[in-house]
């Protein structure tokens, strides 16, 4: 054989030295990880155990309903149905406080960032038509306490734990404000503080039965009304006026006017019953139920807040519970056919 073969023959031992060397390597290494994989799936397993434990102890239901609750103006002098005095929402939001409810915003509840302790309920409330009676600011920059902010902030103060928080849908009569410099200043004050800012559409026009050129302008003039003011807030939802949905719901989530775009994560209308869980099938985007707030009378001996408040009190299974931890979606085994599939990676049935 030459000398050229014996070179080849050596180069060729040589590359079957470092392949065996490398096999050997990986070799070892395989077995290294497979100790540190049954590991660490052996502390995720007790982890998910021990979260269970903890979902199954405070009876954990996060695929329950949600109440909405909508409100119009606060005063002492009702002008119909939808107005309630200063002591009426007082003693609404002392009975959710005592019941374990804690405010969410509407952003936080369609996009299922419902962090609240565990063996809580979440309610969303909202108020419709921006009136002065929701929020007034004195020179010093702060809620008049006969508003429903000045209201709930007296309110959480006296409970802790209940958040100061809820969703302002607003229109072109913003507050009672008319300069661009005075509406800036409230809008400012409610994003600054934690509170939610939805859409209204800019001139509460009924949208039912109007083209999609109709619908799409008014929706996004209402957007335009609200970054103009402050570029800084994100709206997220929209509360169609008088819940009327358009001939096509969807274009009430998408779409654009006059150049400008609007996206939202939910569609709110005007009743009947509590919402579903954000994480269940059941959840529709276009279309969130919402409850009025008011006494068990006439058309509200069923539909409205204080009767709604008492079912769900009377049938605690049925309300959402919160397991204290925003990663996971807990609930009992048998209610699982209802988890949305999205949601499946972080579900949590016990």
């Amino acid at each position: 054989m030459g000398r050229f073969g014996v070179v080849r023959i050596g180069v060729a031992c040589a590359g079957l030295v470092a392949l065996a060397a490398c096999q050997s390597t990986e070799t070892k290494t395989a077995a290294h990880a497979t100790p540190n994989a049954k590991a660490a799936a052996a502390s995720a397993e007790l982890t998910r155990k021990a979260n269970a434990a903890a979902a199954a102890k405070v009876r954990a239901n996060e695929l329950g309903k949600i109440p909405v609750i909508m409100y119009h103006r606060i005063t002492d002098k009702p002008g119909g149905t939808d107005d309630r005095t200063p002591a009426q929402f007082r003693t609404e939001l002392e009975r959710l406080a005592s019941e374990k409810y804690v405010p969410i915003t509407a952003a936080e509840y369609v996009t299922g960032k419902i962090a609240i302790p565990a063996g809580t309920h979440p309610v969303v409330l909202t108020f419709d038509d921006s009136s002065p009676s929701q929020l007034t600011l004195d020179e010093m920059g702060t809620p008049k306490a006969d508003t429903a902010v000045g209201i709930l902030l007296d309110v959480a103060k006296k409970h802790p734990g209940f958040r100061p928080v809820a969703t302002f849908y607003v229109i072109r009569d913003m507050f009672g404000k008319f300069s661009p410099e005075e509406r800036a200043q409230v809008l400012g004050w409610l994003s600054q503080n934690g509170f939610d800012i939805g859409n209204h559409t800019r001139d509460h026009l009924n949208l039912l039965g109007k083209s999609e050129k109709e619908v799409t302008e008014q929706i996004a003039a209402g957007q335009k009304l609200i970054t103009d003011l402050d570029k800084k807030v994100q709206v997220h939802t929209l509360a169609l006026p008088y819940g009327n949905q358009p001939r096509d719901k969807k274009w009430a989530l998408h779409g654009s006017g006059n150049g400008v775009r609007y996206d939202y994560q939910g569609v709110f209308l005007a009743g009947y019953t509590p919402a579903p869980s954000p994480f269940t099938k059941e959840f529709d985007p276009v279309g969130i139920p919402r409850i009025r707030s008011m006494d068990k009378k006439g058309d509200c001996v069923k539909f409205c807040s204080t009767a709604w408040l008492d079912e769900l009190n009377a049938h605690p299974d049925e309300r959402f519970t919160s397991d204290g931890n925003v990663a996971t979606v807990a609930y009992p085994k048998f209610k699982a056919p209802f988890v949305d599939k999205n949601f499946a990676a972080i579900a949590l049935p016990y």
